[in-house]
């Protein structure tokens, strides 16, 4: 059964402190293979911030961005 909800994955590849995204749930990754950590998923919920387990990257929600969009914060 396919799903119609597709979860957008990001990564850190610049490692940066802080990633503006366009979803409230994603997988971080890490950074791009081979360098990523084990995929896990993040659900912001109500918040508008998460900060991945793994690489500490913290992820800050922007719905200005598309869902599968990210910005490096400024």
């Amino acid at each position: 059964m396919a799903s119609d909800h597709s979860v957008p994955k990001f990564a850190n590849d610049e490692g940066v402190a802080e990633i503006r995204i366009g979803a409230r749930e994603f997988e971080c990754m890490g950074a791009s293979a081979p360098f990523d950590h084990p995929h896990v998923y993040l659900d912001m919920g109500s918040d508008d911030h998460i900060v991945c387990p793994y690489c500490s990257t913290l992820y800050r929600f922007d719905a200005s961005l598309k869902q599968d969009e990210q910005k490096n914060a400024a």
